[in-house]
């Protein structure tokens, strides 16, 4: 089967219909209508064999986090995903591979109500490509830059799982049963917090998605903003099997792949915080605060300077 038949038989099924989408899949290039007064919001990653996932990761959970990284994005920006495009490269043309992969990929973009617009697909070493363009009312986009001495730093969720499901996956950490499938479908297949996003719009100062671990991503938000943030490790929102698994502070710290959001919010937006998310089913907690003082400084429970074992991925590192 050739690169057209293959994009014909596995991503041209797609559930989702947008009026907005004037001419999809089968051109030369996609046409779609944005809504008026509102902002495009682009973004794109690229997952590598053996790099960001273990090569014994099923093709379905693939697809779903193939595009659920960018989703996270789109959802970090406070902005509504739309359209998709998909570069793949394969090896081998696996019937099996493709069926799993597809069905991953266009379940949560049936979920998240976003087209499959586009793409390519070429032969050659396992890599999986994806551009997502979002929209968000024009100059509502939540950013990193807006942090402020004495904000509230909060994040949606549990942190760590996924870090501890990569060990799972690796063999450096030994656990079965329900704890195991929990920490790798965290790993796998996770969630993104678009709806949170969504009603940050307006409340949030400042807001970014953990994928490289909650230290490496907050310090993302202070180097933006020109501040630091005091964090109290007593504080971060932990799952029973991460409890149970006792790690140490350094899957939630640093581990990475939790793409929940890391947010912060001024004390007298607390109030609009707590009335747009009271009923979105979601967890949000309060870890710490913004400071003028630069730096992110990490507390124990005994008020102790934590320092993180490993720091958060970085493509290029030495």
């Amino acid at each position: 089967m050739d690169e057209f038949g293959l994009v014909h038989r596995y991503f041209s099924t797609q559930t989702c219909r947008r009026d907005d989408v004037r001419l999809g899949i089968g051109d030369d290039a996609a046409v779609v209508t944005p809504n008026p007064d509102y902002e495009l919001v682009v973004t794109t990653d690229v997952l590598i064999d053996g790099i960001h996932f273990p090569p014994s990761t099923p093709p379905a959970a693939l697809g779903h986090k193939a595009l659920a990284v960018n989703i996270s994005d789109i959802a970090a920006m406070g902005a509504e995903p739309a359209w998709a495009t998909l570069n793949l490269a394969l090896p081998v043309s696996d019937e099996r591979w493709l069926t799993d992969f597809s069905a991953g990929f266009l379940e949560i973009a049936d979920r998240f109500g976003i087209a499959l617009i586009g793409g390519d697909t070429v032969c050659g070493p396992l890599a999986i490509g994806v551009q997502l363009i979002g929209q968000t009312p024009a100059g509502s986009a939540l950013r990193r830059d807006g942090a402020r001495s004495g904000d509230r730093i909060y994040v949606t969720g549990t942190l760590g799982d996924a870090g501890l499901g990569l060990r799972a996956c690796t063999g450096e950490l030994s656990i079965d049963g329900e704890d195991r499938a929990h920490l790798i479908d965290r790993l796998q297949r996770p969630l993104p917090r678009v709806e949170v996003g969504r009603v940050l719009r307006g409340i949030a100062s400042a807001a970014i998605d953990v994928s490289d671990g909650l230290a490496a991503d907050l310090g993302h938000i202070l180097e933006r903003s020109g501040c630091g943030a005091d964090v109290d490790l007593a504080r971060l929102p932990l799952s029973d099997t991460y409890r149970r698994c006792d790690p140490g502070w350094d899957p939630a710290v640093s581990g990475g792949d939790d793409y929940e959001l890391c947010f912060t919010v001024a004390p007298e937006r607390n109030a609009a915080l707590q009335a747009a998310t009271h009923e979105l089913n979601v967890p949000i907690t309060m870890i710490g605060a913004i400071s003028d003082q630069p730096g992110l400084r990490l507390r124990d429970e005994c008020g102790r300077h934590y320092q993180s074992a490993q720091g958060g991925y970085r493509h290029f590192q030495d």
